[in-house]
């Protein structure tokens, strides 16, 4: 056994003894055959941003092999309903090996596989936003030389009756152990599902919000992951939402990643840590500093980032949780550990001191060789993104950063080391960019920043013509104003986008 497989939870990597990029037809055949395995079915995302499914029952080998080998057909027009006509609907779905799984929640032993879409001359459908972020990662390395990974932090709020034992303090639930942390143990099955399924974790804990109304709890976790590369990191992400949904309906609760529960509680947001990388190595420091390629980065987040709200925040209520003092994102800007920017560079072990020996004596390793984990932080995004098309828009914003010709200049003018928050350094805010307010704002962007995501054949226009469409439907422009000062009105559009994403 491969000494980097052996505590692999992934049951077809432990089998196979060979990492999930390359497994084969023949593995997954292999797999299916010693394990008794009688269904396959295949996923994939579609508009909504959830993943949809097609089961088959294995009848023979034969049948096995074709279906690994030929995908299936769907209808594209009930599942990208406003980029595919009726009339030429047809779209393939073809399996991609290397993210197949054991199913964790299935009756009938199953393995699961997700797939990409194919049109009928064959070739990718230019539309899908798995697609859309495959081009983008092309372009990057094509035209820097650099890849991208990417992890992302999944807030969610657990919704069940009220249990007055060993109440948590409202709002102080950060890192809460039980029985204080109510929904410890399913927040762990969770963990444990996704990494079954190919998902890597770096961590799970309670999290700030949680509080109680009308007999119902609200209880606040997050799931964090490792950066991998971007396409699998946004398909882990997938996976991770269905999973949690799954357990939740399993334990009779009610799970949502929607931005915003209620007024004045922290809301949700699904952050995105970023890093480039070069021939298997970051290249985010240089010197033990922040280096002027991820600089360049964050200009280019920051210069594209009230369009980037497209994707990333696409529902009304995204906008009710980009507020000030609840530890999200209003000013473009960046800054050191700071959760007040929109943009925030994490401590990433760049310290000269060797922990590890001072809180162990008896150790006498040093700390090396953790630089590599610096990433930066993108904040603004929350549950309701369409997780492709958003790391597909980062990984455009990354590159843009490299290709901007003052971009050095622009991160040195959108620094800030203050909480800008706090009444004193008001003038400070006065000189930044503000985020969109709105859904149809977010989509006026888009459209002002549209020939940057379609360069080079990235995002076709028809779906940047489809997102403006969908955004401004929402007709929110004056929205957040207008509902403030009513409850009913706020609950009623928070219940209607609660499941969101």
């Amino acid at each position: 056994m491969n000494e980097n497989i052996s505590l692999n939870p992934n049951a077809l990597v432990h089998f196979l003894d060979k990492p999930a990029d390359d497994f084969t037809k023949a593995d997954l055949i292999r797999f299916i055959e010693s394990n008794g395995i009688q269904m396959l079915n295949f996923r994939y995302s579609a508009a909504d941003s959830r993943l949809k499914t097609l089961n088959f029952i294995i009848k023979d080998r034969q049948h096995l092999d074709s279906i690994l080998s030929a995908g299936e057909r769907v209808d594209g027009s009930s599942l990208f309903p406003n980029y595919v006509e009726a009339g030429s609907s047809d779209l393939y779905v073809i399996p991609r090996y290397r993210t197949a799984f054991l199913n964790p929640f299935s009756a009938v032993p199953a393995v699961d596989i997700l797939c990409s879409y194919y049109d009928k001359d064959g070739q990718p459908f230019a539309n899908s936003p798995e697609y859309i972020l495959r081009k983008s990662h092309e372009v990057l390395r094509n035209k820097t030389g650099l890849s991208f990974e990417v992890m992302g932090e999944l807030e969610y709020y657990i919704i069940s009756e009220q249990d007055r034992l060993f109440e948590a303090v409202d709002q102080r639930g950060y890192h809460e152990s039980s029985p204080f942390c109510k929904w410890q143990n399913l927040r762990i099955e969770a963990m444990q599902a996704i990494a079954k399924c190919g998902g890597y974790i770096k961590y799970g804990h309670s999290e700030v919000g949680n509080f109680t109304e009308s007999g119902l709890s609200y209880e606040q976790n997050e799931i964090e992951f490792t950066p991998v590369r971007i396409e699998d990191a946004a398909d882990q992400l997938m996976i991770a939402k269905w999973i949690l949904r799954s357990l939740a309906y399993k334990y009779g609760v009610t799970i949502t990643f929607a931005p915003k529960i209620t007024p004045g509680k922290a809301g949700s947001g699904m952050h995105v840590h970023t890093r480039l990388m070069k021939n298997g190595s970051s290249v985010m420091l240089d010197n033990g500093k922040l280096s002027d390629t991820a600089k360049k980065a964050i200009a280019g987040y920051l210069d594209l980032s009230q369009s980037l709200t497209a994707f990333g925040n696409m529902i009304p209520t995204s906008y009710f949780r980009l507020v000030p003092h609840q530890e999200a994102p209003t000013n473009i800007c960046w800054g050191d550990r700071n959760r007040s920017v929109l943009v925030r560079v994490p401590l990433g072990w760049g310290s000269k001191h060797d922990m590890i020996t001072d809180a162990n004596p008896q150790e006498h390793d040093t700390q090396q060789g953790f630089g590599g984990r610096q990433t930066v932080e993108f904040r603004c995004p929350d549950g309701s993104a369409d997780i492709y098309l958003l790391f597909a828009g980062l990984t455009v914003a990354a590159r843009h950063g490299m290709e901007m010709k003052n971009a050095l200049e622009f991160a040195e003018k959108t620094y800030v080391d203050v909480n800008i928050f706090e009444e004193k350094y008001k003038s400070r805010v006065n000189q930044l960019q503000q985020l969109p307010f709105s859904c149809w704002e977010s989509a006026d962007y888009l459209e002002k920043h549209r020939n940057i995501y379609e360069e080079h054949g990235i995002f076709p226009k028809q779906i940047i013509d489809g997102l403006v469409r969908y955004l401004k439907s929402f007709n929110d422009l004056e929205l957040r104003e207008t509902v403030k000062h009513h409850e009913k009105e706020l609950m009623k559009l928070v219940n209607t986008y609660l499941h969101c994403g």
